[in-house]
């Protein structure tokens, strides 16, 4: 029955990938952190376990998503080029960060940054401004290396924060979407090498894992997410810009008070 869950959670992450482009994580942390909990695996452990595995899902979910809307045209390349180094810097930094806070507060931190960031996408709505100049190499690189940091910290694939950036520089909603699916594979792979080597010496891991990345847990959800991301992907260039950005607000809403309340203990 694990195995199930597994598959369940990584065929809903790959389609929420390909639609906002997202690399799953807002969705496949907090259901590891129910699964591993189910399955009594220790508590001290949970919270990173479920982020570490998340991370190295979001390798091959992104893979899957940024090639789907690559061929429609949703990359901008030049501007993961600027980033992209800033991601993988941010992203190491975020995972020694995460690996010195408590299993608890660290759900928490992920719960308030998700609520924090539904509320933008909810009630906060950037015109789109195809020409707007871009910003500086430096802006680009600094916010590449910031949404790393977070990224790696919450388990997600920095299109919760990437997709937002990128349509404030300028992007239309669309090729945000397509960018931010691009950019989360320098974030997951930098992420995921960070906690499998922090969580090498953990004790109370369960059997199957290296460090904080779970291999039965990556295998599975990465297959499932890996083919429905091209759904996503297909379904993000057909649905109105308004729809999507109201729809990935609703989803990290409940993902977030889902963390935050299980974080502080009231579920």
């Amino acid at each position: 029955m694990l195995y199930v869950w597994f598959v369940i959670a990584g065929a809903f992450a790959g389609v929420c990938a390909g639609l906002f482009g997202v690399g799953g994580g807002m969705i496949i942390v907090p259901v590891l952190v129910w699964i591993f909990t189910a399955y009594h695996f220790s508590p001290e452990v949970v919270t990173h376990l479920a982020i570490g595995t998340s991370l190295a899902t979001i390798i091959v979910t992104s893979i899957s998503s940024l090639t789907a809307h690559n061929k429609r045209g949703g990359v901008r390349w030049d501007i993961w080029r600027n980033m992209a180094l800033g991601l993988v810097i941010g992203s190491l930094i975020g995972a020694g960060v995460a690996d010195a806070i408590d299993g608890d507060v660290l759900q928490a931190i992920i719960g308030v940054g998700a609520l924090l960031i539904s509320f933008r996408m909810l009630f906060f709505s950037n015109k789109e401004q195809p020409s707007k100049p871009l910003p500086p190499i430096g802006i680009q690189f600094g916010a590449g290396a910031s949404i790393g940091l977070a990224s790696s910290i919450f388990g997600i694939g920095g299109g919760s924060l990437t997709v937002p950036f990128l349509n404030w520089v300028g992007l239309s909603m669309k090729q945000s979407i397509g960018t931010a699916a691009a950019c989360g594979l320098p974030i997951a792979l930098a992420g995921a090498v960070g906690f499998a080597w922090f969580g090498k010496d953990m004790m109370n891991l369960p059997d199957g894992t290296i460090g904080f990345v779970h291999i039965t847990g990556f295998l599975f959800i990465s297959a499932a997410s890996f083919i429905t991301a091209k759904v996503g992907a297909k379904l993000a260039h057909q649905l109105p810009a308004l729809m999507l950005k109201r729809a990935f607000g609703i989803l990290l809403l409940f993902a977030g008070g889902q963390l935050l309340l299980s974080g502080v203990g009231v579920l």
